[in-house]
């Protein structure tokens, strides 16, 4: 499916029309329109490709989507959603007054009479509006109207002696839907070395869209009315087998970071083309093999169809799911398409990449009819023998697609007379790439959600977590052993959070288990802790359900494993069990359900370590809802296509860790001069290498253009450690740039530093560091790598605070009773 049918809002009365095309062999003719899963009439609505509905009525409102047909098979579209507003504008979506979103103030501000430092701001829930019916472009990439901020107002709250300034949303209204720039960037490596894959090719369906880097990174942009984005990642130096992957990617915008893993090839060996050879199928690490390849005398063939019976350099690696390391480095998302044209997900038995070479010259081969047994001993769930199918994969779809059943037969073959075999038929031609599946229609939802702090506050949710679940066929009475996994799915959360497919059982809650991670920007993160105590309120999925799921962090047992995955039985709900009804785990019908249910249902969660970080926009942004940006002189990140994050290290010398403040302030421009764009405040982190020596990596506003792009403001930065500390160094390179690029700014208090901030992306010389994506989150945890590291293009979580610094502090414990400068600075801000 190339163009799938767009959401659109009507007022009754009005029409509209929703439009989809799919491609393949032969090209597809019949189209069919269904309406809330409903099959519409031909006759009635004379629709093709193209479906106009005239006069609309309230009841027409609903789910569209179109299912394109040839005699090769049939494909569904994505549905659409529309909506019709009365004609007097009931129903409308982007109401005058915004709805509550809280930001939280500074540790100085006072606590309301609740006792809460959260203020509401406002915020314009970026709904579709109703478009004007008559626009020509219906079918094409028009960016239609969205509710969006109309007016904003600024307010004063008081602070420890000061006024604090933040801009709340006063006004909600219509306007052009916001076109964010939707990217998956990453890295691809082995997964067995973990060396990248230089300068390999990227595929988009059949076009060649770039290259990877040196260090393995690689950066795609989503085309516009992208569903399901299908990369084929190919190594020129033949080392590893293609790589194709659905990646995940965030709709409303910006980047999501991906680690792609490549398997490696195996060692060719060299077959006698007129003889019959075995190959077997995944015998490495002493397991029995799960079955294996038989390749008749006179089987290889030239592409011109000549039988080849010289010798042959065969490579046949099998990726094994009895060995969990295998799951990452697995093609594609183990899915196929039905006859109604439905994806459905497979369950796979194990994959197996075929490369076959004349020994002499290298020219690739195929095969006529090869055989394939599988050892039925190794299906440890009885319902699948019946159903176990050979499928080849479509590089381009990222679909599997049937090449034959394997049905049973006896096994004859030396010492395993007594086994039985599954056995089928292939040719092998153009794909290379096969799979032992079966269909599993035992399928579950499951609701998961990502906070920005252990608090879990539902306003604090982060958007653009790639959330990945990995199927797992657990040990009969051992649920945390599996013996392997059978399916995986990445899905990337959104305003609330994410659904994810999982293969469930009703009848034994631990048939199927589930391992779940999260990732934001290439950093994991926690889940929520199993042991010592378990606490259902922290899990986020109350008793008895939470005990039938048997929730385990990873270091449930051990506590030197990481924090960063769990595992649970996918215990499919008892509909007439109350307890069951509420989540986290839905019916695969429930999808719908699922996506909407509120935050106060059942639900998993992972959580974003901060160690004592504190960020406060004058002008608030949700960093992970790009659509959440406003164009204002006082904005934080002046351009919502590209961010640059810029941080400063500071050298700390002292007993203990100190929080470090950047109070960032209008510096040149005559609309921002002196007025607050905002503050963070930042711990120092001890190096474990120097004694008495920490260092702190602390975002400062960058210089640069504000939002009307029309002229430079150099941001006035104070760096400020919480303590009693007085400054002992500047960086020299860092004070002759400021010298040589005036104003200076006054530096008069020894107890700060201030500086105009560079316009130039300085580096670690200056002890500056700047990086710029289309992601702020991913520009942010960049900078921070390489401000920990001291280097320009290196990466740690070790902090090196003696290495590419730019302003040393020495701090001591303060006589009791007296005030840091830090403490007058809130208490007297005019006589500090």
């Amino acid at each position: 499916m190339v163009l799938h049918p767009k959401t659109k809002v009507r007022v009754a009365g009005q029409e509209v029309t929703f439009c989809c095309k799919a491609s393949g062999t032969p090209v597809p003719k019949k189209y069919y329109w269904y309406h809330n899963g409903t099959l519409l009439e031909r006759k009635v609505h004379r629709y093709g490709s193209r479906l106009v509905l005239r006069g609309l009525a309230p009841e027409q409102a609903g789910t569209y989507h179109c299912k394109a047909s040839t005699e090769a098979g049939a494909i569904k579209s994505a549905p659409a959603q529309l909506t019709v507003l009365g004609e007097n504008g009931l129903g409308f979506s982007c109401k005058l007054e915004p709805e509550p979103s809280f930001v939280e103030l500074p540790s100085e501000c006072p606590q309301d009479a609740a006792g809460s430092r959260y203020y509401n701001v406002g915020r314009c829930p970026p709904a579709p509006c109703a478009d004007s019916p008559a626009d020509p472009s219906e079918c094409g990439a028009d960016a239609g109207r969205c509710c969006g901020v109309r007016r904003m107002e600024m307010r004063e709250i008081p602070c420890a002696g000061s006024l604090l300034p933040v801009k709340v949303v006063a006004e909600c209204g219509c306007g052009p839907c916001a076109q964010p720039r939707v990217l998956v960037q990453g890295r691809v490596t082995a997964a067995d070395t973990g060396e990248p894959l230089r300068f390999g090719q990227i595929f988009l369906g059949g076009r060649k869209v770039g290259f990877t880097g040196y260090k393995g990174s690689f950066t795609i942009e989503v085309p516009p009315d992208t569903q399901r984005l299908v990369a084929r990642f190919v190594d020129r130096q033949q080392r590893f087998v293609d790589a194709v992957k659905v990646l995940p990617f965030n709709r409303r915008g910006g980047a999501v970071y991906q680690e792609v893993k490549m398997l490696r090839k195996k060692e060719p060996v060299d077959l006698d083309g007129s003889q019959s050879n075995a190959i077997p199928l995944g015998e490495a690490g002493g397991r029995e093999p799960v079955g294996e390849l038989i390749l008749p005398a006179g089987a290889f063939l030239r592409p011109s169809g000549e039988v080849f019976r010289g010798t042959v350099k065969a490579s046949v690696t099998f990726l094994d799911p009895r060995d969990m390391a295998t799951a990452s480095a697995a093609s594609s998302d183990l899915s196929f398409t039905d006859a109604e044209g439905e994806i459905i997900p497979l369950r796979t038995y194990g994959m197996f990449a075929v490369d076959f070479r004349e020994g002499e010259t290298g020219a690739a081969l195929q095969t006529g009819p090869v055989e394939v047994r599988m050892d039925a001993g190794q299906v440890q769930m009885p319902e699948h023998l019946q159903k176990m199918k050979l499928w080849s994969l479509n590089p381009e779809t990222g679909l599997w697609e049937e090449e034959g059943v394997l049905r049973p037969a006896g096994g004859n073959r030396g010492k395993r007379e007594e086994r039985t075999f599954l056995v089928g038929n292939l040719e092998i031609r153009e794909r290379r790439l096969f799979n032992l599946d079966v269909p599993e229609d035992r399928r579950c939802f499951v609701k998961v959600r990502a906070y920005s702090n252990e608090k879990f506050n539902p306003y604090e949710q982060l958007e653009g977590v790639v959330i990945s679940l990995i199927n797992l066929e657990p040990q009969p009475g051992y649920p945390a052993n599996p013996r392997a996994w059978g399916r995986f799915d990445s899905v990337v959360t959104g305003p609330n959070g994410a659904c994810l497919p999982a293969f469930c059982d009703g009848q034994r809650p631990d048939a199927y288990s589930a391992y779940v991670t999260a990732t934001l920007g290439g950093e994991e993160l926690e889940a929520v802790a199993s042991s010592p105590k378990l606490n259902p309120n922290a899990v986020g999925v109350s008793q008895p359900y939470l005990g039938k799921l048997g929730y385990r962090r990873l270091d449930h047992d051990d506590p030197n494993l990481k924090k960063t995955a769990f595992q649970i039985n996918v215990a499919k709900p008892d509909p007439n069990n109350v307890d069951e009804t509420n989540g986290p785990i839905y019916p695969y019908r429930s999808l719908e359900e699922c996506e909407e249910a509120p935050v106060s249902a059942n639900h998993l969660r992972f959580y974003r370590v901060e160690v004592d970080k504190y960020e406060y926009n004058v002008v608030p942004f949700k960093e992970s809802d790009l659509t959440s940006w406003t164009g204002d002189y006082l904005s934080w990140w002046p351009n919502p296509q590209e961010f640059r994050a810029c941080f400063i290290k500071v050298q700390i010398e002292g007993p203990q860790e100190y929080m470090v403040r950047s109070r960032n302030v209008g510096g040149s421009h005559p609309r921002t001069r002196g007025q607050l764009y905002g503050l963070r405040d930042t711990r120092s982190v001890r190096d474990t290498l120097l004694e008495n020596t920490s260092g702190a990596c602390v975002e400062f506003k960058c210089s640069g253009m504000l939002f009307d792009q029309s002229l430079v403001d150099r941001t006035l930065v104070s760096i400020i450690p919480q303590g009693s500390c007085h400054r002992t160094a500047i960086n020299s390179l860092l004070r002759e740039y400021l010298s040589r690029h005036p104003p200076m700014a006054e530096n008069n208090h020894t107890a700060a530093f201030t500086m105009l901030a560079p316009v130039d992306p300085l580096g670690h010389n200056y002890g500056i560091y700047t990086v710029t994506d289309q992601n702020p989150r991913l520009a942010k945890e960049i900078a921070i790598g390489r401000c920990f590291d001291g280097t320009s293009d290196g990466f740690s979580r070790e902090m090196k605070a003696d290495a590419g610094t730019a302003v040393t502090f020495t701090c001591q414990e303060r006589p009791a009773g007296r005030e840091s400068f830090f403490q007058r600075l809130l208490t007297a801000p005019a006589e500090a």
